[in-house]
């Protein structure tokens, strides 16, 4: 762990999980944390080792771009912070929670539905608060 804390953030490029970057590097400039940026990616339920509509490769490459895309879409914002990317072959709640075991706070975006739905949290963020290993920031829209 770094000598002033560390921030774990999870990003997927939604407009949520932008949020939750932009308020882990807020709360990092104040405490001066680093900030470790995960994104985490899997076969989807219907990719077979026949094939699917892309080569095994493509799903890895398409969530480091994300992660990149989206670190890169604050990096100038806060030259100050350090940014740690970390890209987990996995389902995104578990890579969090793992995460949790290093981190003095963890922050995640929530997908709320709206309207009565919108008090329910997405899976991700219900796990990671449940199972977390430090304190959880659920950050709305």
């Amino acid at each position: 762990m770094t000598e002033h804390g560390r921030i774990v953030v999870g990003v997927d490029g939604s407009e949520p999980s932008k949020c939750a970057m932009r308020w882990a590097l807020e709360q990092a400039k104040l405490t001066g944390a680093t900030v470790r940026a995960i994104s985490a990616w899997e076969f989807p339920a219907f990719y077979s080792w026949e094939g699917g509509p892309m080569p095994p490769d493509d799903f890895e490459d398409s969530a480091r771009q994300c992660l990149d895309d989206t670190v890169g879409e604050f990096r100038q914002a806060t030259p100050e912070v350090t940014i740690e990317r970390v890209l987990v072959h996995g389902h995104a709640a578990q890579a969090l929670i793992d995460a949790s075991t290093e981190a003095d706070l963890l922050v995640v975006g929530s997908r709320g539905h709206g309207s009565f739905y919108g008090a329910l949290l997405g899976s991700v963020s219900q796990r990671s608060a449940l199972h977390s290993k430090c304190p959880v920031v659920i950050v709305r829209r």
